[in-house]
């Protein structure tokens, strides 16, 4: 008749860990967005200070999908080329803007600069940028002209905003009379100026033009103007079309 040996319990070489602990994998499944990556723990912490070394330096307070991978809540499109660089050191050479929105988002430093170094980024975030820096209230007033458009947009198919333009005190002070006479008849006018740099009234047109068209609406500007010459040149028409 055969006996059955009682269990083992001689201690093994290797301690089992305590009852309720979970043992820290140096791989990571992740969900970004509803697309799913697999990485390292290294590979996420490669850059101290960013938001991802933050997030993995203690993957106990992540957030978890229904499978048990870590969900981020960012668009997973573009975090491939994220997690490539961080592998790899590989820059991304497809949909800059867009990864270096992420990079921001994520905080990783070197990418950021790597990326600011692109003539994409270079031309948008810093030649342009810093062009509309020297125009006191540029984004203030970008939104005024968006406002006044759709207010005046009820029933009509088109609206129009006159923009007046001054580089500087002379100009500034040219405007003032035709300025009062269009207040005085409660016409609307989105003033520039005056700015102390050297810039292009056309640089400026066209950045205004760019930055509403890429809020989505289509708008054009003429130079077409109900003033009397002598201040015209600094009157613009902006015509948004609704439909």
């Amino acid at each position: 008749m055969s006996q059955t040996s009682a269990p083992d319990s001689r201690p093994s070489g290797r301690a089992a860990p305590p009852a309720g602990r979970r043992t820290e994998s140096p791989v990571v499944e992740l969900n970004v967005g509803g697309e799913f990556y697999t990485t390292t723990l290294g590979t996420l912490r490669k850059f101290p200070g960013s938001k991802l070394a933050e997030m993995f330096s203690s993957p106990a307070k992540a957030c978890l999908d229904a499978e048990g991978r870590f969900f981020i809540d960012r668009c997973g499109t573009y975090f491939g080329p994220i997690l490539e660089y961080l592998r790899s050191g590989q820059l991304p050479t497809q949909h800059i803007p867009e990864v270096y929105r992420e990079a921001q988002h994520y905080e990783i430093k070197p990418l950021i600069k790597h990326l600011e170094d692109t003539p994409q980024i270079f031309g948008e975030q810093v030649a342009r940028k810093q062009f509309l820096l020297q125009v006191p209230g540029y984004s203030e007033n970008l939104e005024l002209m968006v406002r006044l458009a759709r207010a005046e947009a009820v029933a009509a198919r088109c609206s129009r905003v006159l923009v007046c333009l001054v580089r500087n005190e002379k100009e500034d002070a040219n405007c003032a009379d035709a300025l009062r006479s269009l207040e005085a008849n409660k016409r609307s006018v989105v003033k520039f100026g005056p700015w102390k740099a050297a810039l292009d009234i056309s640089d400026l047109l066209d950045c205004l033009n760019m930055d509403i068209k890429a809020q989505g609406y289509q708008v054009c500007y003429s130079h077409n103007s109900p003033l009397p010459a002598k201040v015209s040149d600094y009157f613009y028409t902006f015509s948004f079309s609704w439909w």
